[in-house]
């Protein structure tokens, strides 16, 4: 892989220029141009007003639902509170609270919806555990995405579009040199979390095999459905969004299993997911004023 744009960090320090080869080499480079001492980590939930921001949007629609169970809630946000993430992380939540705060919830209610459902779907726990990190940190590349972009209200150009999906390298790259590891799972996760199972998706095209980035995907493109965005004058309704999650599954995009768990915590019973039967019946209707996936062909050299 090449950058076909630079990844810097929060404090606009250059890690790696446009045009760099991304080889092992190069981020084995990166990492021992690094600090020496390991950059210090601190409890996800006790980190500024994050647990408080995070319930609040857990008993949001159509959250509150999902999360109607006290029992399981309570049960998560315990593990959660084993959830550490390093300083320029957490830094980074700061950056997008103040900034970009539709980024900051979505963060959160990935990180929230995913360990609900790698509960259902990861059988060792001390594997959850490892795993749940991921979450709060699959997005981090967009701080090298110009803010005007991110909080965009009309169609992009296909330049501008091109620098938002810089954000999956970008990230992997930060995590990578942060973690002084690019096996790191949260590095992999943010790298791969646009990638799909019939390889349709990007930066690489390759056939996603990895479940618990798959967990991730799905809780992605939900909560990106269901919550408000700049390019979108409205949500989808929560039917219509567990339709095209359905629909990405037909489509062999992800796994039928995770939609199995998404929709189970979106009934009343709370069935087991393996129990749950998934209707491939379409009756909702996508909102009016999306401009996403449209394009702005008159960009000129933009």
């Amino acid at each position: 892989m090449k950058l076909f744009y630079p990844v810097y960090t929060l404090d606009n320090r250059p890690l790696l220029p446009e045009g760099a080869d991304l080889s092992a080499q190069t981020l084995e480079d990166l990492i021992s141009s690094g600090p020496s001492k390991p950059y210090k980590s601190y409890p996800l939930l006790e980190y500024g007003s994050v647990k408080k921001d995070l319930l609040r949007q857990m008993g949001k629609p159509p959250y509150d639902f999902i999360f109607s169970c006290r029992e399981e809630t309570e049960g998560l946000m315990d593990l959660m509170k084993n959830v550490r993430l390093l300083s320029p992380v957490l830094e980074s939540l700061d950056y997008f609270k103040k900034d970009d705060y539709h980024t900051y919830c979505h963060i959160l209610m990935v990180f929230a919806l995913s360990g609900l459902i790698t509960i259902d779907l990861l059988e060792d726990y001390q594997e959850w555990i490892d795993q749940i990190s991921i979450g709060p940190t699959h997005d981090i590349g967009k701080i090298c995405v110009p803010l005007d972009i991110l909080n965009k209200a009309t169609p992009l150009t296909r330049a501008e579009k091109s620098l938002i999906d810089h954000h999956t390298i970008a990230g992997y790259v930060l995590l990578s040199y942060f973690h002084k590891d690019p096996k790191n799972a949260g590095a992999l996760v943010s790298r791969d979390h646009h990638e799909r199972k019939d390889g349709s998706g990007g930066p690489r095209g390759i056939k996603l095999r990895n479940r618990a980035v798959e967990i991730v995907v799905a809780c992605d493109v939900y909560d990106a459905l269901i919550a408000p965005r700049p390019y979108r004058a409205a949500a989808y309704d929560n039917r219509t969004a567990l339709e095209e999650i359905t629909k990405m599954a037909e489509m062999n995009k992800i796994g039928l299993e995770v939609v199995k768990s998404l929709v189970a915590h979106n009934r009343s019973i709370k069935p087991q997911y393996s129990e749950v039967k998934v209707s491939t019946e379409k009756r909702g209707v996508p909102p009016a004023g999306n401009f996403y996936g449209v394009f702005d062909e008159t960009g000129g050299d933009s």
